[in-house]
């Protein structure tokens, strides 16, 4: 018959929450691999990190988030950051974004009160500005 019918509340529990342990576990561990690979420390360092997680995993992994947790953290966010500035740079070039007339008239505004542009100058730039 059905196996999972001869389960208890508390059996199905403890199965669910080690199932959820054991893949936070190796998701830490493929973050933590990942950390080492892309970090600037030397090949020596590297390695070492590498041996001292495949022989010693909890004791390892804990031992690098202690040490090295923080940079980890930086390295993330520096990385988010980077990828979500070359997403931006890519949306505005792949939409042809360019700046509102509003603020393309206030920039030639400026530049006629400073004297940059003489009136047929600023009148001509108007016009285009307004025109798209």
């Amino acid at each position: 018959m059905f196996i999972a019918a001869e389960f208890g509340t508390g059996q199905v529990f403890w199965s669910i929450l080690w199932f959820f342990l054991f893949f936070m576990w190796i998701s830490l561990v493929i973050r933590v691999f990942a950390d080492i690979i892309r970090s600037s420390m030397s090949g020596w360092s590297k390695a070492l990190w590498t041996i001292a997680i495949i022989a010693l995993p909890f004791l390892g992994i804990f031992l690098y988030l202690i040490v090295n947790g923080g940079e980890m953290t930086d390295r993330a966010v520096d990385d988010a950051q980077a990828s979500d500035a070359a997403a931006q740079a890519y949306i505005r070039q792949a939409a042809g974004t360019r700046p509102s007339t509003a603020d393309e008239l206030s920039k030639l505004a400026d530049l006629h009160s400073a004297g940059k542009l003489s009136d047929a100058e600023y009148q001509q730039a108007k016009a285009k500005a307004v025109a798209g």
